[in-house]
């Protein structure tokens, strides 16, 4: 145990020399405290000592509780610590493996009494406590301003911890083989972050897919209830000695617009649904095997925010009675329902394939 902790504080103090920590901490700090100098009041946005006129964004449409929540998920989650924070400390921890078997530092710990496994899993956890340390410190000063500016003290809001940890350790994982495998910190960066865009880039083709079949589902049925309605009843044409009646004529009956025969066969089962149907069951599946990264970081917004509480039309939202309001919204609803063993077990499992090559590599592999 001993041995074990040494080289973890030994891991840890390598990743810390290299003074990223701090400068990670630093822009941390600074985006808290700008976070805490924007403030919402019945007339609009107030920055700092300066009053913003953005009616009808005030406190009468939406209230600072939730001004402050939603701030949090879309900057302080969604862009800093969900990418630029990530990036960091990815090119923070990018060199531990392969520093560790080019520095000639593995010759001296593997001439010691302990085992390589142990040896790859401590470092593996330093880089991975390098993280956790800096999210910690950025959700308890969020906490303490959302408690403060906001009103409202959300315990829920350190569940960003595990999850924003578990998803730096998809991307860490890839990145421990990849520096195995080439011994170059860059290179190993370099791929990981282009494994990352690419599992984005699917995530977000499967989304744009499930919205795509949605909307083609709706007008499916709306075509179908058209085509339920009763045809307008042909009267019969009078007789040709009947006298021209003129403007006493009765007014036609209004048409019933129908779709051509061809559109309501694209709507058909084998038709442009089935189509979307199928090309998203191929993405869903492909996705079911890869981390789910932006999934991962969503499931603190299940915690903070009701879909409910989101005001109609507000933070860049379509109108919910628009059809593409409709849409979005059911979207949105059919991602919340997945489950969590599906968003973060299957992405640990595939975290645990890679780590087990990876170790096999580093226990097998001669330095």
């Amino acid at each position: 145990m001993t041995q074990t902790l040494a080289i973890f504080y030994d891991a840890y103090r390598s990743l810390n020399a290299k003074k990223m920590f701090w400068i990670v901490l630093a822009i941390s700090g600074l985006v808290v405290a700008g976070f805490a100098l924007v403030g919402i009041n019945e007339k609009g946005l107030k920055v700092l000592v300066w009053q913003l006129d953005t009616e009808p964004f005030t406190t009468e449409l939406v209230s600072a509780a939730f001004f402050y929540k939603w701030a949090f998920l879309t900057f302080g989650i969604g862009i800093w610590l969900g990418w630029i924070a990530t990036i960091l400390a990815l090119v923070s921890t990018a060199g531990v493996f392969p520093d560790l078997v080019t520095s000639g530092s593995i010759d001296l710990l593997v001439s010691k009494p302990i085992g390589r496994l142990r040896l790859f899993l401590t470092h593996y956890l330093a880089g991975l406590l390098f993280v956790t340390l800096q999210i910690a410190i950025f959700c308890v000063a969020s906490f303490l301003v959302i408690g403060l500016r906001g009103g409202v003290w959300e315990p829920g809001l350190f569940m960003a911890v595990p999850l924003i940890v578990c998803f730096f350790s998809y991307l860490f994982c890839v990145c421990v083989l990849l520096g195995l495998v080439t011994r170059s910190a860059m290179a190993a960066l370099l791929l990981t972050l282009l494994f990352w865009f690419g599992v984005y880039g699917i995530g977000a083709a499967e989304n744009a897919l499930l919205m795509f079949k949605l909307a083609a589902e709706q007008r499916q049925t709306a075509a179908v209830q058209i085509e339920k309605q009763p045809s307008p009843r042909q009267k019969p044409l009078p007789p040709a000695d009947a006298p021209d009646r003129g403007a006493e004529a009765e007014p036609a009956e209004p048409k019933v617009e129908r779709p051509p025969a061809e559109a309501r066969q694209t709507r058909g089962p084998d038709g442009e649904s089935r189509s979307l149907a199928t090309a998203h069951k191929i993405l869903y599946r492909i996705k079911t095997v890869l981390p789910k990264t932006t999934e991962t970081v969503g499931l603190l917004e299940r915690t903070l925010i009701d879909l409910a509480e989101l005001p109609d039309g507000a933070f860049g939202q379509p109108n919910r009675d628009s059809a593409q309001g409709k849409a979005a919204r059911q979207v949105a609803e059919t991602l919340r329902e997945r489950s969590v063993a599906w968003v973060v077990g299957t992405s640990l499992g595939f975290e645990v394939l890679v780590l087990a090559l990876a170790a096999f590599l580093f226990c097998r592999r001669d330095f």
